[in-house]
């Protein structure tokens, strides 16, 4: 009695974060910093889920100005996310070889190989000037990815009313998270898209599939649990709400939406062939995330060697695909997108909640039902 007494008081609890934001339906737009945008933030709110923007690799006087574009398009809430990783460190004789391994492929296009490396962008751990961005601006919700800031910093937005999310891929991460006074976890699956957000690369990661995830935390964790990865219809939403989680958080869903800043090549990417193959890779950035197979996730797996620190390696992947780009192959970005890939389907984003919601409810799947390209 005791147990079925717990899961009853629990399951009350994990509706009111939603209540508490007025979000009437259960879809949370992952923020996929550098192609959500406003504009899509802004129309998944408006049809009724939860629109995100990302802010890694952006600046505060940027962060202020997307927060506000947001805020100009829409009276819902929506969520701000930030990347909370560990300062890399310099290995200078790692990055030597990782760039001289490299070489040959920006030979293949004409170009110079990067004398060193630097890093592209800070960790909201240290940012200052952004977390009086977040505490002025006040976004209804701020999410934090790649681990937990300080109790000073979650006690400043708390103060300022966000509601607070983060995202966890283990028992012990969620348990970290309740005790730092989060609202909310996202348990963030092996098939999810992007980077994982392990709190450190240094800990053995068990990749735990959504569903045995989101049930682990549910039964360990006195929070709402929002289930992420590899969910792409709303048959699936159903079926996640179904183990108890109270709403999913989908990415790869919304990429090809036009309100998306996701470039031709990354559209074409979820149309061909490496949409069915998605990869978990270091190479791109220094962190394990989840992309498209192409040439240069193909070239990883080949080459032992251990890439530069979170996001030092970026300077040489960045680099190294406008190289490519501008001889005209596309095969060596950072197409991140989860499994189940090829199973987007390109439309609005409004319009995509709307149908999210409709098989949802209706319990229709639109499984069969091949992506319009």
């Amino acid at each position: 009695m005791g147990g079925v007494l717990r899961c009853s008081v629990a399951n009350v609890e994990r509706v009111s974060w939603l209540e508490r934001l007025g979000i009437a339906r259960p879809v949370v737009q992952a923020p996929m910093a550098g192609v959500s945008t406003p504009e899509l933030a802004a129309a998944v709110s408006n049809a009724g889920g939860l629109g995100s923007i990302g802010l890694a690799g952006t600046g505060a006087s940027a962060a202020w100005s997307m927060i506000e574009g947001a805020r100009a398009l829409t009276a819902e809430a929506f969520n701000v996310n930030v990347f909370v990783h560990r300062a890399p460190i310099e290995h200078p004789v790692r990055e030597a070889a990782w760039l001289a391994e490299m070489r040959p492929l920006f030979g293949e296009f004409g170009a110079a190989t990067p004398a060193a490396l630097s890093t592209l962008f800070g960790t909201f751990a240290e940012d200052d000037d952004l977390l009086d961005v977040l505490v002025e601006a006040a976004p209804p919700v701020v999410s934090f990815h790649l681990g937990l800031p300080d109790a000073a910093r979650i006690a400043a937005l708390r103060a300022a009313g966000c509601v607070l999310l983060v995202s966890v891929t283990s028992t012990a991460e969620g348990e970290l998270a309740q005790e730092a006074g989060v609202d909310a976890v996202v348990a963030q699956g092996s098939g999810a898209g992007g980077h994982r957000g392990v709190f450190s690369v240094d800990a053995s990661d068990d990749m735990l599939d959504t569903v045995t995830l989101t049930r682990l935390l549910l039964e360990r964790l006195d929070l709402p649990v929002i289930a992420a990865g590899g969910v792409m219809d709303g048959h699936e939403v159903r079926s996640m709400m179904g183990l108890g989680a109270t709403a999913v958080q989908m990415g790869t869903a919304f990429v090809a939406c036009p309100e998306s800043s996701a470039d031709d090549a990354f559209r074409a990417a979820l149309s061909g062939p490496g949409s069915e193959h998605t990869t978990m890779t270091t190479a791109i950035s220094g962190r394990p995330a989840r992309c498209v197979a192409n040439r240069f996730t193909a070239w990883a797996a080949a080459h032992a060697l251990t890439p530069p620190e979170f996001p030092r390696a970026f300077d040489a992947s960045r680099a190294l695909n406008a190289a490519a780009r501008a001889c005209g192959d596309p095969g060596f970005g950072a197409h991140w997108a989860g499994q189940g890939a090829s199973r987007h389907r390109p439309m609005p984003a409004g319009a995509l909640v709307d149908l999210l919601e409709e098989e949802r409810t209706s319990g229709e799947s639109c499984m069969g039902h091949p992506a319009s390209h």
